[in-house]
């Protein structure tokens, strides 16, 4: 029996369990009461999460009772769902999958067992995780008719219009029913979509550089599988990067904690969209490409690209010094990319755990990349400088991760690929949760109508 139909039911039934816990926390006795100029009030209630200090204002009934809505742009105010994924306290600098601390899972687990993880909500045993491993094995490959997509992209086409392009087509050959209640059909497609996204990866990258197909092995690892499926040579049976095993390995490690760094990260603007996507219970493949078009946006997923850019137009460390003085001077033109997160108040975890593992990469490739002298320098003086301490500017993950991927040879307009290759096993988890939930319902934001009032259609002989 495979995990799919062994463990459906149970994970079913957790997601359930999960909402309803959440629905009988909106019980609770205290509230908050709003009173309006013309003293009308409204007794709305107050939420409190399984784990953390935040405290939500349930503002369902706010309209039903005193005809308003409520605006917030961007929605950084807004709590949009009940989700028992994955945890952020940004204050103490915490992000957890499941309960259990990112950079723990970084230290300790694979990539594929912190997916099982995400999307079943407790980590496998011995049994479930070989089930699990030879259920993604067994999806790897992707069809002809579907590879033969990359023959007619554009020579120059973006690795993530590629990418988007792809993923989308994949539900023209895995039809999925749009009935929120199919479990079944939900796992096969968490299956599938987190199964092929390394060899679609690996064809995006080789067709940019015209290199035959190359094809996943059944022998290697998730986080090796993808490595091959780039910079395999068909000829010659080596290890890739400089053919050493042990060098191999070292990368291996680097490339699987950067994907579980990156596999989830709470309601981001891709995994909105992913959600608002599914609402309309839209076909999952659809879905998760409305997630990579959304993360191939600079302000999102393009941001560890942004800061090889920073370094490189820094050159050298001697130079940092005057590049932060530029940025304190807010001189125009200059950014400083790769500090401050939206979320994080305090150092982002997943940055202090890459940060040693870049150094290992780097070391293992004896790759002098003068990129890395800047990087620390830059970190430095960040951290001691009051400018930065007050401002709460620290290095976030985007600050690393750049860094390592071009040190194997990995071109800047892929590095969002690997981004999405990673966030696919969030997404497929948050919009799983979703779709299960008793309460799931079509997202419908309201707007402040800025246009003009209603006016008669004028004939054109008359304007």
């Amino acid at each position: 029996m495979s995990i799919l139909t062994r463990n459906v039911a149970g994970v079913g039934f957790k997601r359930s369990l999960s909402a309803l816990q959440a629905r009988l926390m909106s019980t609770q006795t205290e509230h908050a009461k709003l009173i309006l100029p013309d003293g009308t009030e409204a007794k709305l209630p107050l939420l409190n999460p399984s784990f953390g200090t935040d405290k939500f204002l349930d503002i369902q009934t706010l309209n039903k009772q005193t005809g308003l809505f409520t605006f917030d742009p961007g929605f950084t105010a807004t709590g949009s769902c009940n989700s028992s994924i994955t945890f952020i306290d940004g204050a103490k600098g915490l992000c957890a999958y499941r309960g259990i601390p990112v950079q723990d899972l970084a230290e300790n687990s694979h990539f594929l067992e912190t997916s099982y993880l995400l999307l079943q909500g407790e980590l496998p045993n011995k049994t479930e995780m070989e089930d699990f491993e030879e259920e993604i094995r067994k999806h790897m490959l992707l069809k002809q008719d579907l590879i033969r997509f990359f023959d007619f992209f554009p020579t120059n086409a973006h690795p993530m219009a590629q990418m988007t392009a792809v993923v989308g087509g994949l539900s023209a050959f895995y039809p999925v029913s749009l009935n929120p209640k199919d479990v079944v059909q939900h796992k096969e497609a968490a299956v599938r979509l987190i199964a092929k996204m390394p060899m679609i990866a690996g064809l995006i990258y080789r067709d940019g550089l015209s290199l035959p197909v190359v094809y996943p092995d059944a022998e290697k690892s998730y986080a090796e599988n993808l490595l091959y499926l780039m910079f395999a040579n068909p000829i010659y049976k080596k290890y890739p990067h400089k053919g050493d095993k042990e060098v191999f390995k070292a990368v291996v490690k680097a490339v699987d904690a950067f994907l579980i760094l990156h596999a989830d990260h709470e309601q981001n603007a891709s995994t909105s969209t992913v959600r608002i996507a599914g609402s309309s219970q839209a076909n999952p493949y659809a879905c998760v490409a409305a997630g990579v078009a959304s993360l191939w946006g600079p302000a999102h997923g393009g941001a560890n690209e942004a800061v090889i850019d920073m370094l490189a137009e820094i050159g050298t460390k001697d130079k940092v010094a005057e590049f932060v003085r530029k940025v304190k001077a807010k001189e125009e033109g200059v950014r400083l990319m790769g500090f401050g997160h939206r979320v994080y108040k305090n150092y982002d975890p997943r940055a202090k755990y890459f940060r040693g593992l870049v150094q290992d990469v780097l070391l293992a490739l004896d790759c002098k990349d003068p990129s890395l002298e800047v990087a620390k320098e830059l970190e430095r003086i960040a951290l001691e400088d009051e400018y930065f301490i007050q401002r709460k500017l620290y290095p976030n993950v985007d600050f690393y991760t750049g860094i390592m991927l071009r040190a194997l040879g990995i071109p800047t307009n892929m590095f969002t690929v690997l981004f999405a290759l990673a966030r696919t096993t969030g997404w497929v988890a948050q919009w799983a949760e979703m779709v299960e939930d008793p309460d799931f319902r079509i997202s419908r934001p309201r707007q402040i109508y800025t246009g003009a009032p209603e006016r008669p259609y004028v004939p054109m002989a008359s304007r």
